[in-house]
This record gives structure tokens, C-alpha cells and sequence, in this order.
């Protein structure tokens, strides 16, 4: 049997990989996020007794070339070979797979995005990640980074390229500018306070807007903006047949609906149909995901 697990900041969701190929979630506990030895028990304890090999979504950038992870929200992780010391320590087979990636072949091979050759999923939540997915093969490129678009300044505000009273965010991966600063949640109430000197949630500052409220509603009009120039220059360049989103953002409907059409009308294609959209695996690709990549990974669902 094989056990799949997303793992994220705050939590460990496990479930077995079933011979419909689908992930029934059985299991949901803490992340000990400072605690190697701590993380090692509970995968183990989340395991089934008849587990023979283990697939694993991750919350964070996983290099296959060199086996190193970087997972900065959970930093008993972060900077160690994972995949070879995880397996080490379960003595059990151990495949690895990014939280996005998994969510992008989630829905390319069962989800929006099935029967359709080029499907980008990105997740727009706490941060803001990205899986490439063509002809239903994943696309991990040099250092696995491919579909990695938070990160790396988008425009110097020397260029032209800023929003008036909206300063370059630094990011958390060290850079000045992400799209990872800017559109995610955190981005949202980085640009609120900007704007308007207030400190409020990005659900308070969605409800608000929904409500009709001027300021909330300038927030969110240059949130997206900045968002859907960010989206364009990849829609151009990768043509996707969908954009599948996941992440809290993705659970506001009419935000998405907003980035879709501001995101649509700066592009070269013309897209009859919306092109972004909430995936059918936004609660749970992670899981899903997991599941396929080990039917890829280990080439079959039995012992």
C-alpha cells in the first residue's frame, strides 16, 4: 500500500492511494515544524501498518537534482536532503513532490484542466506558487523551479511598471518586487496598508469590498492589476488552456473573476471562455496530486 501525505506549514493530512487512484484523507495532525525527530513519528504514526512506499506533497521548493528542499515555514526541513533522510529514517521508499506541482497534475490529469494540453495551476494563498502540467506531464525544468512565477522581481518601479503609493515589497525569498509580495493574501493587506494606513485581514478587506467600501474596493482593483499583469506575460508565453487556481483566495469567486478578466484582456490570444478559475482539487490537490505522482513515481498502486 502506499500512503500519501500533504504537508504544509501547519499541517500533516495523510490518506492510502486507493485502486481508483483517488486519496481518502484519514488522517490530519500538526506539523512539528522545529522538531526533525518530532516530523519523522508523526509520518510514521500517520502511516498505514501495511505501507509499503510513501508520496509526499510539499509546502515548498523541492530540487531533484540535488535532493535539497527549501521550506522556510517549516524549518526542520528547510536545507535538508529530505526525500534520502525521511527514507532513511521510515526504512520505506520515499517520493517527493511540490505542493503545487502536485495540485497543477491534480487538475491536468482529473480536474479542470483533463483533456486539455497545457494546464497551469497556480495557488494564491499565504504565498503564491505554480505547477506546469503538458500533455499531462509535469514540467519541473533546471532545479525544479519551473512554474515557480511568485518569485523574481516582475518590474522595477524605475521602469514605469509601479502603482501609485505602492512601494516595491521585499519577499521573503530575499528579493525586492515578487509576485509572491504582492499577490498573495499577504500582498493584499501589504497593499491595503500602503493605500489606506490600515492593518486589516485580506478576508476583512474582501468582505469589505464586497460590501461596496471605497477603500477596500481601490485595494482590490490595484491588487489585481498588479496580479493580472503578472498572469499575462505567462499566459503569453506558455499559452495555457486553463488556469486552475487553488489557495484561500481562491475560495472568493468574484475575485477571481476579476483577475480572469483583467488578465484576459491584456493578453494576445483571445480566450472565449474564462481562462482562470477555481480548481476542482482546491481543497485537496496536495492529497490528489500525491496520488498520481506515485502511480508515476512507483508505477503501480500494489505491494
Amino acid at each position: 500500500m502506499i500512503s500519501c501525505y500533504d504537508i504544509g506549514g501547519s499541517f500533516i493530512r495523510s490518506g492510502a492511494l486507493l485502486a481508483s487512484g483517488t486519496v481518502a484523507e484519514s488522517e490530519r495532525v500538526k506539523t512539528p515544524g522545529d522538531d526533525w525527530d518530532a516530523f519523522v513519528l508523526a509520518v510514521r504514526k500517520a502511516a498505514a501498518p501495511e505501507t509499503s512506499r510513501i508520496s509526499i506533497s510539499l509546502a515548498g521548493a523541492y530540487d531533484e537534482e540535488t535532493g535539497i528542499a527549501d521550506v522556510a515555514n517549516i524549518p526542520c526541513l528547510h536545507g535538508r536532503m529530505v526525500q534520502k533522510e525521511l527514507s532513511a529514517a521510515l526504512n520505506l521508499p520515499v517520493a517527493i513532490i511540490n505542493d503545487a506541482n502536485a495540485f497543477a497534475l491534480a487538475e491536468a490529469v482529473d480536474g479542470t484542466g483533463r483533456g486539455k494540453p497545457v494546464v497551469f495551476g497556480i495557488i494564491l494563498g499565504s504565498g503564491v506558487g505554480g505547477g506546469l502540467v503538458i500533455n499531462g506531464e509535469l514540467v519541473t525544468g533546471f532545479g525544479g523551479i519551473a512554474g515557480e512565477w511568485g518569485h523574481g522581481p516582475i518590474i522595477d518601479p524605475a521602469a514605469g511598471g509601479a502603482l501609485s503609493g505602492i512601494e516595491p515589497y521585499k519577499c521573503g525569498c530575499g528579493l525586492v518586487g515578487c509576485v509572491d509580495a504582492v499577490g498573495s493574501a499577504r500582498g493584499l493587506e501589504r497593499i491595503h496598508f500602503s493605500l489606506h494606513g490600515s492593518e486589516i485581514t485580506s478576508r476583512e478587506i474582501t468582505r469589505d469590498w464586497h460590501q461596496g467600501a471605497r477603500e477596500a474596493s481601490e485595494t482590490v482593483d490595484a491588487f489585481t492589476t498588479l496580479l493580472s499583469r503578472a498572469l499575462s506575460a505567462l499566459v503569453n508565453t506558455l499559452g495555457p488552456h486553463v488556469i486552475p487556481v487553488s489557495g484561500g483566495l481562491s475560495n472568493d469567486e468574484k475575485l477571481l473573476e476579476l483577475v480572469d478578466r483583467k488578465t484576459r484582456d491584456l493578453v494576445l490570444a483571445r480566450y472565449p471562455d474564462p481562462l482562470i478559475v477555481r480548481g476542482d482539487f482546491a481543497s485537496n490537490g496536495g492529497l490528489h496530486g500525491a496520488g498520481i505522482f506515485a502511480r508515476k513515481a512507483f508505477g503501480s498502486t500494489r505491494q
